[in-house]
């Protein structure tokens, strides 16, 4: 079931909003302020990953893309316990000439940060990203 709840803006950025919508993929008007909405909350609430406290415990995907030589060293780092990798999957990626590790993991906010900071000076890192899942109180799973 759906409710309509008004919001009041200035004219400035009731012109923006279409193209901040636009950048971002949306084509529903509410399906993007709701999702902004919690995005923003979830932030103010636990922080992005440098700002987490050390012990909170999170979940998410760390993504790393890489040169093949790497993944002898992060295959040391993913079967370490720093971190509980549920899954993992690898992809090469022939367009762009890279690999791409896809891990879920679990974990203290201070062992993702020693995790990715490690990563990262492996030869042959190119990128490392780490999407924070949303935290909710009850849903599906």
């Amino acid at each position: 079931m759906s409710k309509i709840i008004s919001l009041s803006v200035d004219d400035e950025f009731a012109g923006e909003l279409e193209g901040l919508m636009a950048a971002s993929g949306y084509k529903n008007r509410s399906r993007f302020m709701r999702d902004a909405a919690l995005a923003f909350a979830d932030l103010k609430r636990r922080g992005d990953l440098e700002t987490m406290t050390e012990d909170l415990v999170v979940e998410g995907h760390l993504v790393v893309y890489f040169q093949h030589h790497a993944e002898a060293k992060l295959a040391h780092i993913r079967h370490s316990d720093m971190l509980n990798i549920t899954s993992y999957s690898h992809n090469c990626l022939s367009h762009s000439h890279t690999c791409v590790d896809v891990l879920h993991a679990i974990g203290k906010a201070a062992n993702f940060r020693s995790t990715i900071a490690k990563i990262q000076t492996i030869q042959g890192v190119d990128k490392v990203s780490f999407v924070v899942a949303p935290l909710r109180e009850d849903g599906c799973c």
